[in-house]
């Protein structure tokens, strides 16, 4: 998500607060010198300065080791200490033991991340499923069955049938009023000024695609809307599934939650397949569309919860690489199956293959935690162990605290609005979610628009992801998140505006194809990072309802995005493409307003967010690290 794949973070950013204050609370928990006189002394010596292959290995090692003294010390400080949950271990601290990424959860990890391929497909399949067939009116002298696209019977031509624009095609929707029997009407060769409508009988051109939806439920012409709509209803059904599933996974678990919506997946997913009219297959697709939310938003969540915090950035970003290999894949399967029945069956059926997940997924520890069930956690946290092939002691385990439980949060996003430069920074990350949601969908939509070979343009649309996705892991720890934001989507926004200026005519076809796709790698760039910059600049206490309301955003963007795609065919090719890149040039502009976040202190409080980005609030920020700076050195020159 891209996928896609933006509400997922909304609950993950549910863990955001509770892990930072856990982390917290584990480094200003110092062990009493009494712990420090039965520890690893090499672990409080100097590391040598010398860095060569044998010192550096020896000081990763040397590193791993005091790390877990470390948490041996805190446990042993908990243990000794009076008891009271304040005295427990956090789950956080267990990570310097298991590892923050170690074999068993890659393992899980890419488990998790394979049905996002599925996912993909459901997402994007529209272009194939509802693919435009060129047609014409069937003429009283044709039959169905004999009647050819780009042939008419012998001595009629068409510019006497038919009504022909300016690009010298064929009406798709009306023929002239004509009397096929006047033969000197013919021979005059001057056309009629009267059309009339094609009757719902038509001539399909079948050179490119054998079937669609939009032919076999007949949402053409005057019924056009109906086809929108039909994707307009399953971006709705996504929607509805970023706040049901979400809710659902936090009440009874990820677990469940997870096969319930592989489950709804696979089962309306043949539905659409079968659909014998269209109200059964918009419904079916609806229902597809909410169950791709549960399985990418929950698998999502899984799969950060059991990562350590150093890996929770790359975990994020590598996740969206297989909702672009599910792009491509749709390409090649929708290339190789002509009837779209059978491709979305075959879209939905290698859903089984991921309920067998059931037998060997574990439900979420942290979850487990929060509810109080710390048995099963335990349980799943030695199998942890024992695949990464490290010692977790009873002790540990029985000196670990029960996660909290959510509470109702003082703050809400209204509260967001109360003050003046906090509610000013959330309206324009709201724009910046609804713009990049709307211009992802609809370039990815808009591929059989562009020209050239459709499977060809949608292929591209999905290769350019992989370089802005590596393009983020390489730039966003050192350039910050506002430039990169802000550069995304102006070079984005350029390019897509620059498709209005290009010649129409098939020479310039490629030139515009590219602009297009070098579009929509910015623009997928962009939409990965306004996940990360959002959540950095809410305040702590109101930033899962911020995140929350922002992904709201982006999925009114793709409805909006959905329909702007009907001015492509209706009044002029480049124009959803002019608009895609003015939104973006705009929007990219105003990102520049936002306070950068990268290597600052972020807003807790609503006061903190008000004044977050001043010269104050950075001035009192930096005081803090110093106090915090020399306090830690006080601690380690008594210990």
């Amino acid at each position: 998500m891209t996928s896609t794949n933006d509400s997922s973070l909304t609950t993950a950013e549910k863990q955001t607060e509770a892990e930072d204050e856990k982390r917290n609370e584990i480094q200003t928990s110092v062990p009493s010198p009494y712990d420090f006189s039965h520890a690893n002394t090499n672990c409080l010596s100097k590391s040598p300065g010398k860095t060569n292959s044998a010192t550096t290995n020896a000081s990763t090692t040397h590193s791993k080791q005091c790390r877990s003294e470390e948490v041996k010390l805190e446990v042993k400080s908990k243990l000794n200490s009076p008891a009271g949950e304040d005295n427990k271990m956090k789950f956080d601290s267990l990570f310097p033991i298991i590892g923050d990424f170690g074999r068993y959860q890659k393992r899980v990890y890419l488990l998790l991340c394979l049905p996002a391929i599925c996912c993909a497909m459901h997402k994007l399949a529209w272009v194939f499923l509802g693919a435009k067939l060129e047609h014409r009116c069937l003429l009283p002298i044709e039959t169905e069955a004999t009647a050819i696209y780009n042939e008419l019977p012998q001595n009629y031509t068409f510019n006497m049938t038919f009504p022909i624009d300016k690009d010298n095609k064929v009406d798709s929707c009306k023929r002239l009023i004509v009397d096929f029997q006047d033969h000197d009407y013919f021979a005059a060769g001057v056309p009629a000024n009267a059309t009339t409508k094609c009757s719902d009988q038509y001539v399909f051109d079948y050179s490119k695609y054998k079937t669609s939806a939009r032919v076999d439920y007949n949402l053409l012409c005057d019924r056009h809307f109906m086809y929108t709509n039909a994707q307009t209803l399953f971006m709705v059904g996504i929607l509805i599934g970023s706040i049901l599933f979400g809710d659902l996974s936090d009440r009874y678990g990820r677990r469940p939650i997870f096969f319930l919506s592989l489950v709804l997946q696979v089962v309306f997913g043949i539905l659409a397949g079968l659909a014998p009219e269209y109200w059964t297959f918009v419904i079916a697709r609806m229902i597809v569309g909410s169950s791709t939310s549960g399985i990418f938003l929950v698998g999502f969540v899984i799969a950060m919860e059991m990562v350590g915090p150093s890996k929770r950035t790359f975990v994020g970003v590598v996740c969206q690489l297989f909702f672009t290999a599910g792009y491509l894949v749709t390409a090649v399967l929708a290339y190789l199956i002509s009837d779209w029945k059978m491709l979305q069956i075959a879209l939905s059926v290698p859903g089984l293959v991921f309920l067998s997940y059931y037998w060997f997924l574990p439900e979420s520890v942290r979850w487990l935690l929060a509810r109080g069930r710390k048995e099963e956690a335990n349980a799943i946290l030695k199998e942890v162990a024992k695949e990464n092939n490290v010692d977790l002691s009873s002790e540990v385990l029985e000196s670990l605290s029960d996660e909290p439980k959510a509470t109702n949060q003082s703050a809400s996003v209204l509260d967001l609005f109360r003050y003046r430069r906090l509610a000013l920074r959330t309206l324009n990350i709201f724009l910046c979610w609804f713009v990049n949601s709307g211009v992802y969908y609809g370039l990815s939509l808009n591929t059989s628009n562009l020209g050239g070979n459709d499977y060809v343009n949608f292929a591209i649309a999905g290769a350019v992801e992989v370089p802005a996705y590596l393009f983020l892991l390489f730039s966003l720890n050192r350039f910050g998140r506002k430039i990169v934001l802000c550069g995304c989507m102006l070079a984005g926004g350029a390019f897509m505006s620059a498709c209005a200026f290009l010649p129409e005519s098939d020479d310039w076809n490629w030139v515009l194809v590219s602009f297009a796709m070098i579009g929509k790698m910015c623009i997928t760039a962009s939409y990965g990072v306004i996940y990360i910059f959002s959540a950095e600049s809410f305040p702590t206490v109101v930033r899962n309802s911020g995140v929350g309301a922002s992904s709201m955003c982006a999925r009114v963007g793709g409805i909006v995005a959905n329909n702007l795609l009907l001015l492509g065919e209706l009044v002029w090719k480049p124009l959803p493409l002019l608009i895609f890149g003015a939104a973006s040039l705009i929007s990219g502009l105003l990102s520049l307003l936002i306070p950068e976040t990268f290597g600052k202190r972020l807003p807790d409080t609503m006061e903190d967010g008000e004044n977050f980005g001043t010269k104050d609030y950075d001035a009192q920020a930096e005081m803090t690290q110093m106090n915090g700076s020399e306090k830690k050195a006080a601690d380690d020159e008594a210990s």
